[in-house]
């Protein structure tokens, strides 16, 4: 065996002090070991702690982001509701309008509903309220409500052959859905 050769007992990593790595060193040597491993010990918390605050910064700062963007969206569609509604009274209108031209299609009431008509699509149209066109046109499930289906010659299979109500857009949102009939095509 060599003559200096030292006896580790298994320790804690924790337990182990200066004097157990340097037995020979002195006071002020131990000391600034001692300084060096509070520092690290000192920095690493730091960075510790510098992490979870720029963790944190960035989260409340995702969090205001967020809130922007939905009071944003919320303000854009907050007509939204009070637009809805008026939507079946413009339906009714144009069922007047249309009953209206076949009992008596020069009469002035006749005349000042479809003013009427004309004022409150003028109103909808200042909000951005848009009707769909979808007479002939391909059925679509993500605009269209089908009521029912029935075989046409003057329609191609899957086409919109009927609109019993009209679908409305607002902004960029539909907000109603046209109900309509779709062809199934030629009868076989």
């Amino acid at each position: 065996m060599v003559e200096n050769e030292v006896q580790v007992e298994e320790q804690d990593v924790d337990e182990v002090t200066p004097q157990d790595v340097m037995p020979d060193a002195d006071a002020e040597t131990v000391e600034e070991v001692e300084e060096v491993d509070e520092v690290a010990k000192l920095t690493a918390e730091r960075d510790e702690l510098q992490d979870k605050y720029l963790r944190l910064a960035a989260e409340f700062d995702n969090y205001k982001k967020r809130m922007s963007r939905d009071r944003l969206t919320a303000l854009k569609y907050a007509e939204e509701g009070l637009l809805k509604e008026l939507l079946p009274a413009v339906d009714n209108i144009e069922r007047a309008i249309e009953q209206g031209e076949k009992d008596d299609p020069d009469s002035d009431l006749l005349t000042g509903v479809k003013l009427t008509l004309k004022g409150l699509l003028s109103a909808l149209d200042k909000f951005e309220v848009k009707a769909m066109s979808c007479l002939g046109e391909t059925f679509d499930p993500n605009m269209h409500e089908a009521l029912a289906m029935d075989f046409s010659s003057d329609f191609a299979e899957n086409q919109v052959m009927v609109e019993f109500e009209k679908g409305y857009h607002y902004k960029d949102k539909l907000i109603r859905a046209a109900k309509v009939v779709v062809s199934k095509g030629e009868d076989a």
